[in-house]
């Protein structure tokens, strides 16, 4: 069995990372945090609170995350709750102007190989 290696565990602003939601539980690793890995290929690094335009905005693109689908204990998510989101829906998201807010301190460092960190600032919970 081949065992995944954890990049890191440091935020977008150089500082440990802090925890995106235990409920519901998210990340990669589902250990509440936007950690990632090689493997994790979505690059899910950025730590939204979810809104009801956003999940609509993300459903018109394909990624249904508010249908729950108890076969893969995935319960849907709802508006407020918090998410680590894959750093190119935040980006495709950004340029339709559907962007949902950021929580700085619990988004990976990896996220902005993706998303400039200008972009995750205009939509901070946190002001940096």
């Amino acid at each position: 069995m081949q065992v995944m290696e954890i990049d890191s565990s440091i935020n977008v602003l150089g500082e440990k990372l802090e925890p995106c939601s235990a409920d519901p539980v998210t990340g990669f690793f589902r250990n509440g945090c936007c950690d990632t890995a090689a493997a994790d290929r979505g690059s899910h690094t950025v730590c939204v609170v979810l809104t009801a335009e956003f999940l609509a905005f993300s459903k018109s693109c394909g990624n249904d995350l508010s249908t729950p689908h108890p076969e893969f204990g995935f319960d849907g998510l709802a508006p407020g709750d918090q998410w680590c989101l894959c750093a190119a829906r935040f980006a495709e998201a950004y340029q339709a102007g559907m962007a949902p807010r950021v929580k700085l301190i619990s988004t990976h460092r990896k996220a902005l190989e993706i998303v400039a960190l200008d972009h995750l600032r205009e939509h901070a919970l946190e002001r940096s």
